[in-house]
């Protein structure tokens, strides 16, 4: 369980978290939702530890993340995949090398054989071949392959909860229904618990158990599609109505 309680985070006088209440429960798949510039991936990396708030408490699993020292972070975050915006992927290494970084297991991660199990396994499980990609460079893929390669070095090292920051930005409309349906398909067969962070409201309703906005530093409603659909805060419905051709869409 994943739960955040008056978080505020300040980048000099800007605030771009302002007492943040949010919880994501065992099992389910919420997406965090919310304009450009909002601070949705801000919230996001809270989880991970990767920035720690001014105020307030991110509890994951019974541990304060933010109050965890740097061998407690480290194996806290052999629990957590992460799929950056843009991948992450290292130019100078091959797509084989690119996701056995994501086995975090160090015995595992030196063991050849295991190794090259896991990483086709990987491979297969978000659709591409592994004999076609497993020699390939970042820059002989295209943008949804990138997309799919950071999704399997994120879940190469078993992890408990998948955190997804924008992974369907700069794709195509066919190849952002892909990694949706991978996404729902993954969580669905690997059990994971899900917080994805994205801008697509279609997207989201297609892939979520609950909805979360973030609005002015706050999470302004969290509930499922459904109760966003039949919501009357303002927000959320000016929010709806920018995303959807028909306010009333459900996926």
């Amino acid at each position: 369980m994943i739960s955040l309680r008056g978080v505020t985070k300040r980048f000099g006088t800007q605030t771009v978290l302002n007492g943040v209440d949010f919880e994501v429960q065992e099992g389910e798949t919420v997406a965090l939702l919310g304009p450009s510039g909002t601070g949705k991936s801000v919230l996001l990396k809270h989880i991970i530890g990767l920035i720690k708030p001014d105020s307030g408490s991110i509890v994951v699993d019974g541990k304060d993340v933010s109050h965890l020292d740097r061998k407690e972070l480290a194996e806290f975050r052999q629990s957590i995949g992460y799929v950056f915006q843009n991948g992450a992927l290292f130019d100078s290494d091959n797509v084989f090398e690119n996701v056995r970084l994501g086995i975090v297991d160090e015995s595992k991660f030196k063991d050849l054989d295991y190794a090259t199990e896991r990483v086709t396994q990987c491979i297969k499980l978000v659709n591409l071949q592994p004999d076609v990609v497993l020699q390939k460079y970042p820059a002989e893929l295209s943008g949804g392959m990138r997309k799919r390669v950071g999704i399997a070095r994120a879940i190469a090292g078993s992890p408990k909860y998948l955190l997804y920051d924008e992974p369907t930005s700069g794709l195509d409309p066919v190849n952002a229904d892909i990694i949706d349906g991978l996404v729902k398909r993954l969580d669905e067969e690997l059990g994971v618990t899900s917080v994805m962070v994205t801008h697509d409201v279609r997207g989201a309703f297609r892939v979520a158990d609950r909805l979360a906005l973030l609005s002015e530093g706050k999470i302004v409603m969290q509930g499922t599609p459904q109760e966003f659909l039949e919501s009357k805060n303002a927000k959320v419905q000016e929010f709806l109505e920018r995303d959807f051709d028909n306010p009333s869409f459900a996926a």
